[in-house]
């Protein structure tokens, strides 16, 4: 393929760009990709998770204006492009029984209408391939969810003139995948030899939890992209709200996760083109068409 490639990352909050799959499109912006961030939501209700930052009284009463500023430091860290989509944070809802989502958010909104800002973006900018989450939202956020569908309405509307005539001429991505980062082989590889090394693993709680939950995704793609996990480090500590630079995040010394685990994994979902599995480009079966 002569044309440029394009990948698009539909995101549900700034920051889910720098903690999913960061390291893969910096990877690919650095072989010339292009690739765009769609960010559903401005992040409004999302909590301060960051100890050091938690009642700064200027953060709280704006936000929505701080988050934004954290994603165009995180979007020039990785050398991406983005754009805000536009929909209302949904919060996430907490207790037994779960409170009403409010009124006016993400998740509330009408998925086939919703995902028609999602098409025009599509259109305009003309990915051939996607990026987004499962069904289960890669954590059941409603938010996350909500982009799950709107996603995968919008992939196979955006190339259909007869479906959202208003968004411009018709496109269609060629493969459609979603982010599986947080994986049980992943983390069990990371834990072990961090064990083995006589260091403290972050991850006993997460493999409890996964051993719970009995259940794993089909892991299809392994994209190798240690050398950029600086990058993609860098890009999450942007986003200073949401991540605290002296958690578990940051504590496997980078030299064991580029030996241990040296990729970033995707489940492919759909495909048009055709691609022998496992594989370890996103772009496998569209370079060469």
């Amino acid at each position: 393929m002569t044309e440029q490639l394009r990948m698009m990352a539909v995101h549900a909050h700034p920051d889910d760009e720098s903690s999913k799959g960061a390291a893969t499109m910096a990877k690919y912006v650095s072989e010339g990709v292009d690739v765009l961030v769609a960010t559903c939501t401005g992040g409004e209700r999302g909590s301060i998770l960051n100890p050091k930052l938690q009642g700064d009284p200027y953060i709280e009463k704006n936000i929505h204006e701080v988050r934004a500023k954290e994603m165009a430091e995180a979007r020039d860290i990785l050398g991406v492009k983005q754009e805000w989509l536009g929909f209302v944070d949904s919060g996430l809802p907490e207790g037994d029984p779960l409170p009403p989502l409010p009124e006016g958010c993400f998740a509330l909104e009408d998925v086939e209408v919703a995902a028609g800002r999602l098409v025009e973006l599509i259109r305009e900018f003309r990915p051939h391939v996607i990026t987004t989450y499962d069904e289960n939202g890669g954590y059941p956020h409603p938010d996350h969810i909500m982009t799950h569908k709107i996603t995968m309405v919008a992939f196979d509307a955006a190339g259909d003139p007869e479906r959202y005539p208003e968004a411009g001429e018709p496109w269609q991505p060629q493969k459609l995948y979603y982010n599986q980062g947080f994986n049980r082989q992943r983390t069990q590889a990371l834990h072990d030899a961090l064990i083995e090394r006589g260091l403290e693993s972050p991850y006993g709680e997460w493999l409890k939890r996964w051993d719970e939950m009995g259940r794993e995704r089909t892991l299809t793609t392994f994209v190798p992209c240690a050398d950029f996990f600086e990058i993609r480090d860098k890009a999450l500590i942007a986003h200073a709200t949401q991540i605290d630079p002296d958690g578990g995040w940051f504590r496997v010394p980078m030299d064991i996760q580029r030996e241990v685990w040296p990729t970033e994994e995707y489940e492919l979902a759909k495909s048009l083109v055709d691609t022998s599995l496992p594989e370890d480009d996103l772009f496998a079966g569209i370079r060469n068409n």
